[in-house]
Order: C-alpha cells, then structure tokens, then sequence
C-alpha cells in the first residue's frame, strides 16, 4: 500500500498534536497543514519536520494527491469541509465534540457507505477515546444495559469555549429506547477519575456521545454524558468567559461505566484516562485516520465504538504513551 498523503485543517493544540503523530508515522508520506492563522501555522509546520507542508487557509492549493482529511478546527466549521472530501472519495475524521457537528457528519453515513470510504466523527479525547474504552468494556459482556461517560478537562482554547457553552442548553439522554432532553448544567453526580484529579462534581452537558454510543450498542437500555465543572462554571455559563483559556489545556481526564450482563450476572467495568486532552486527542484522531485509511474501520460514518479490535487501538496508543487505567475496586 502506498503512503498515504494527508490534509490537515486547523493547526490548534489538537491539530498541531496530531500532525506530530502522524509525521512520525511510516506509513504517512506527506502531512499538508492549513489553517487560518499564518502564524500558528507556520510554527507548527516548522516544529513538525520535514514531511509537513504549508497548505494555506483552508488546502484548496495543494497539488497532487490527497488520501485522507484530518478536521481538527473549531466546532460548527467541520461539515462543509467533510461533504467536500467526501465527494471525492477521501477518508474523513473529524475531532469535533459538537452535538450539531456529530448529528450532520452521521447523516454523511449512506454516502460514504456507497463511496467505500469512511467518515470517523467525534475522534478526539471525550468522545473519541472514551468511545474506544466503552467498545473495550462492553466485550467484556453479553448484553450491555447501561454506560455512563464524564471527562474533565480542556484541550485547548477552543474545546474551553465549546465545553463552557455546553453547560447551557439542552443534553441528550438514551433512556428506555428513546432519548430525553434534560437542561444542561442540571443532574449533578460525583465522578470518581484518575488520580490526582480525584472526586469531581458531574453534570448533564449539551455533549454528542450518546448519539455517537446508541447507534454501536443495540439494545442499550441508557447512556448518559456528564462534564466536570465548578459551581462558578454553572453560574457564568452563558456569560463570555472570564478568563482567558489555557493554550494548550492541562490535565485531563475521562470515565467510562458500562454496566451489563454475562452468564446472567450483573456487573460494572470501569476505565479511565488521564492526560493532558489535546496530546490524548491529537493521538487518538491520528491514529483513527491511519486505521480507516488501511481499512481496519468499518465504511460508512461511525464514532470509535464502532472499532472491531479495540485491544489493538488501546496498545497502538500506549506506545505513544497514553495509558488507560481500570478500576479496580468494589461497585456497590
């Protein structure tokens, strides 16, 4: 098989991690970075090495071949893009964690089916990696009942102004067969992450993994997303934001509880994650789109549950460090 040539849109704290996976990649010739702002471009492109190349605004200019297209901008800018390269047969990911982005790139489905291509949505840290840990844990099981997703934590600028406004508005929760608004901010749980983050306060958040989750798990009976947040988060939430985000985002993490049956007994898994989001996403989208380029993703649009070999992804990642943890205590 060929090396593959990539276009990569939006060189943020996201973008910029996952042009350094996929540069050190064998099986990757070129990696073509466009983004609006010159300057964040041309220094990640500098810092990259020697199979990176300036493509611009948007890579309307580059010459040649394109295999596959990495979608690392902000929220809401990710569709048009995706119906473009689809069009011409390209594989897609995107590493949006938009509810409007995961709903329009799903519906890209039949298309990319008949074109025998793949568009990968939410391939990012939460959804993304957590979608990997949940598939992880649901094999564990005959009949997966419930899974409950929360992360906390930023990847960048942009992630910290999509997640606070995702504590306005309304969540989606799979309940019984058919989903339940519920007004974000509100369903405050205490989830238990990694250390050193420890105990955080979890609540419902205007978050595309149930819809990513549903549709890979068939016969699910709930599955619910919560996002870490201070009560100052909830209260100013459809303010601006205060301060000015981190660059980059600290550290992070994400939960997964998958409860089900096996032999007819109940029982719970529990994975976590911790690392800085943007270096856990970059990884994880490039990682996606190297998997869906060698066929190893199933054609059509799906989120990462839809992995066969979860096993392989997980151990593909922790070569480049980044590790999953399991619970290991007592669910009561």
């Amino acid at each position: 098989m060929p090396k593959a040539n990539v276009l990569l849109l939006g060189a943020g704290a996201v973008g910029a991690r996952a042009a350094r996976q996929l540069v050190e990649a064998d099986d990757v010739a070129r990696v073509h970075i466009a983004d609006p702002n010159g300057d964040r471009r041309a220094a990640v492109v500098r810092s990259t090495g020697d199979k990176a190349r300036d493509a611009g605004v948007d890579g309307r200019d580059v010459r040649g071949r394109i295999d596959a297209v990495l979608l690392a901008g902000p929220v809401g800018t990710h569709l048009a893009p995706a119906r473009d390269h689809l069009r011409q047969g390209r594989v897609v990911v995107s590493c949006s964690d938009g509810v409007d982005d995961a709903k329009a790139l799903l519906d890209l489905g039949p298309e990319a089916e008949a074109r025998g291509t793949r568009v990968v949505v939410g391939a990012g840290f939460s959804p993304g990696l957590s979608d990997v840990l949940v598939r992880h844990a649901a094999r564990r099981f005959e009949v997966v009942d419930e899974v409950h997703v929360a992360r906390s934590g930023t990847g960048g600028p942009a992630c910290a102004r999509a997640h606070h406004k995702a504590l306005t508005g309304w969540s989606m929760d799979w309940r019984d067969g058919g989903w339940q608004q519920r007004r974000s901010g509100s369903g405050r749980e205490l989830c238990w992450f990694p250390d050193p983050l420890g105990a955080q306060d979890c609540y419902r958040a205007t978050l595309p993994d149930p819809i990513l989750l549903v549709p890979e798990l068939p016969g699910v009976d709930r599955v619910t997303a919560r996002l870490a947040a201070t009560r100052r988060d909830r209260l100013t939430a459809h303010l601006p934001m205060l301060r000015r985000p981190h660059p980059e985002g600290l550290v992070g993490a994400a939960r997964v509880e998958v409860r089900g049956r096996r032999q007819g007994i109940q029982d719970v898994v529990v994975f976590g994650i911790l690392d800085r989001p943007a270096v856990a996403a970059g990884a994880t989208a490039a990682l996606a789109l190297r998997w869906a380029l060698e066929g190893r993703l199933p054609a059509g649009a799906h989120g990462l549950a839809a992995i066969e070999d979860s096993t392989a992804f997980l151990a593909a990642l922790a070569e480049v460090g980044i590790k999953a943890a399991v619970f290991e205590g007592s669910a009561v």
